[in-house]
């Protein structure tokens, strides 16, 4: 809007008799309105506005301002420190700063005494509204209407209580682009300087790029905290780290496995965090390779832990370089129960009999437990051989990990070896692809349950006779030697002594699974048990259907 005051305006009085003159048609030839202007004045006409009203009477009540600053707390927290820089510029210039809301309201004003006092003469403070259509032309009203910097000089204004003063305001817009807002600078006439209308509105915009500032900063707050609900919402234990292997996001889960405090390994490398003897998981960690489901042995600061990991390389997709890896940590003995359904729910006192025999049968077992010997259960099938290995186990210091039982006459000839030692990929048609775990190296730190092991053929024999010995295995196909833990229960029908004379069954395997031997008695040599056997069952069965029965 070019602008054009008649020069110069020597005091007030002229100044009021000028703006008599404009608004009652004569303007001077050394002054031009705009077309703008001119529209306002005949709106604001429109609206019954009172051009000679003394000051402003539209002023909210004490309990009306405290609503709309409430209403209005978002744009005063980012508008008032822009104000206050604003103001260290102009302070003892004769400028008031305020800003208004979307409906013309005063909210907040900031200037000198002598600034605020000048201000106060026409009401232009806080509560008042300065809308259009309660003050007239003026230019808090004007960047309401036409939505852009404008500034109101002198006998522009249509309210003469207002003509001494010369305003510059811009607005204020959301992010969506909604005026939200109207930055002012008021002063007296005199102080008329087109770079002020320059200030307002370069405060204005950085108001408005904090806005989108404090915006950003809230979305990436908020994508923070769900980022952070979604990782401590997976069971699993899952951990990232960048390309110089620093740890920038790990849940509670992966913080208890790996045995550390996450406030202690945040931003820190993870070779400071766990001990240097876990080369092949650094390895695989800094290799840039995808791995899924892939077995290795982790070192805490406490213990030894196997696990399933997974590794997913974060790649730019500009690049083919990793920008760091996302880890996740499966608890190998829980996957291990989840998947195969291993979980032994036998304990001692669940095992019932009064029999001399079978007491002697369990005390044997209880004490083996105690011990990590390995155990070779021998009894008729049907007597629980399977019963007292689950008891063992949770009766032991291995009852948190895992417990597999396998039937050594239930698995095919061919792939019994796979089963209880694993593979690589390729080792032989229709193998996996990444390999298989095999039964020993699941049930790392557990139990493995051999049942029927008088039917394992001879060459099982001898690779079943190494492990033990050597406490470590080969996947078939496979070069690397992976460290086992495993205690051995076996159990049989067969009397193997006489199958080792026959041959076929290998004399110092027997002796490896039969550090502790138990024998249990069938049902017929404990005849007493019966009446006890059949109370329990009518009570658990009867539970199980609904029924109650008293007795049999």
């Amino acid at each position: 809007m070019k602008k054009s005051y008649p020069q110069p305006i020597s005091n007030r009085y002229e100044l009021m008799d000028t703006w008599e003159k404009v608004h009652k048609g004569s303007i001077p030839s050394n002054i031009h309105i705009s077309k703008e202007i001119q529209d306002s004045w005949k709106r604001s006409k429109f609206y019954g506005v009172d051009p000679y009203k003394k000051t402003n009477t539209n002023i909210l009540d004490e309990y009306s301002f405290k609503q709309r600053l409430e209403a209005n707390k978002s744009l005063l927290n980012l508008t008032i420190p822009a104000m206050e820089a604003l103001y260290s510029i102009t302070k003892g210039s004769g400028f008031c700063i305020t800003i208004a809301d979307k409906d013309g309201y005063i909210l907040k004003r900031i200037g000198d005494e002598d600034e605020l006092a000048f201000t106060a003469y026409s009401n232009f403070k806080e509560g008042a509204n300065w809308s259009e259509e309660v003050m007239g032309t003026n230019a808090v009203g004007l960047v309401l209407i036409y939505d852009r910097p404008i500034q109101v000089f002198g006998y522009e204004h249509y309210c003469k209580c207002a003509c001494t003063s010369t305003c510059s305001a811009a607005p204020i817009h959301d992010l969506s682009g909604k005026i939200i807002g109207v930055l002012d600078l008021t002063g007296p006439y005199k102080l008329v300087n087109a770079h002020t209308l320059g200030m307002v509105e370069a405060s204005a915009k950085a108001i408005e790029r904090e806005m989108e500032l404090s915006d950003a900063y809230y979305n990436i707050r908020l994508a923070n905290l769900q980022k952070k609900a979604i990782i401590e919402s997976i069971s699993e234990g899952l951990f990232a780290v960048d390309q110089h292997g620093k740890i920038t996001h790990i849940n509670k889960r992966a913080s208890d496995l790996l045995e550390i405090k996450i406030e202690d390994c945040l931003n820190k490398n993870i070779h400071e965090v766990l001990p240097a003897d876990n080369i092949y998981f650094f390895n695989t960690i800094s290799s840039g390779r995808t791995t899924y489901g892939e077995t290795m042995l982790i070192k805490t600061n406490k213990e030894k832990k196997k696990f399933m990991v997974n590794c997913t390389p974060l790649k730019d997709q500009r690049s083919s370089a990793s920008n760091g890896v996302v880890v996740i940590l499966h608890e190998l003995h829980a996957v291990v129960n989840k998947i195969i359904g291993n979980t032994p729910n036998i304990t001692f006192d669940s095992l019932i009999g009064e029999s001399t025999s079978f007491k002697s049968a369990l005390a044997q077992a209880r004490i083996a437990a105690e011990t990590d010997s390995n155990i070779l259960l021998i009894g008729e099938s049907g007597t629980g051989k399977d019963l007292f290995a689950q008891a063992i186990h949770n009766a032991s210091n291995r009852r948190k990990e895992t417990f597999l039982a396998i039937n050594c006459a239930a698995i095919p000839r061919e792939l019994i070896s796979s089963e209880l030692f694993g593979y690589e990929e390729g080792a032989f048609t229709g193998a996996r692809r990444g390999g298989n775990p095999g039964k020993f190296e699941l049930a790392d730190q557990g139990t493995i349950f051999l049942d029927e092991i008088g039917e394992m053929p001879l060459d099982l024999q001898a690779s079943l006779l190494r492990v033990l010995e050597e406490k470590n295995i080969i996947r078939l196909g496979g070069k690397e030697f992976i460290p086992i833990n495993v205690r051995v229960i076996s159990a049989t029908n067969k009397d193997l002594e006489k199958e080792i004379k026959k041959g076929n069954f290998r004399h110092d395997l027997f002796f490896r699974l039969r550090v502790v031997s138990i024998n249990i008695p069938p049902l017929r040599e404990r005849k007493g048990d019966i009446p006890i056997l059949a109370e329990h069952f009518a009570k658990s069965i009867g539970s199980r259907i609904g029924k109650n029965i008293n007795k049999i």
